[in-house]
């Protein structure tokens, strides 16, 4: 899910979509306005599930899709090499998730973590 709001209203630290890749803005720096033109804005942000750096030119009038990231937490039920199943404590759905090669060691059968949901996709969020 995502929403639209104007340029300028975005802030370092939070969400936007780039790419429609979900990403948290990591800098934004505006220009003043010329004398045949708007004011520009020049977002970088990181993708949240691919870490690739991005940027984009924007006017500061102009409208931008805001993604909505949510984080839930989920109980870990099994465990394999690649793979972890979770199942959400609020809504006790299970579903499967890869595991990145850092956390493998930090899972354990049993335990609570925090994962990030944004635009149907899914990320362990363990900080």
């Amino acid at each position: 899910m995502k929403e639209q709001v104007e340029v300028r209203s975005l802030k370092q630290g939070r969400y936007v979509l780039i790419d429609d890749e979900p990403c948290t803005i990591i800098d934004i720096t505006s220009s003043k306005p010329g004398k045949h033109g708007s004011a520009k804005a020049r977002v970088e942000a990181i993708g949240i599930f691919d870490a690739q750096k991005r940027s984009i030119i924007q006017p500061v009038t102009a409208k931008i899709y805001v993604p909505i990231v949510e984080r839930k937490s989920g109980q870990v039920l099994s465990l394999s090499n690649e793979t972890v199943q979770l199942m959400d404590t609020v809504d006790y759905f299970t579903f499967e998730m890869d595991v990145p090669a850092e956390f493998r060691e930090r899972l354990e059968i049993g335990k609570d973590i925090t994962y990030i949901t944004s635009m149907g996709r899914r990320k362990i969020d363990m900080r």
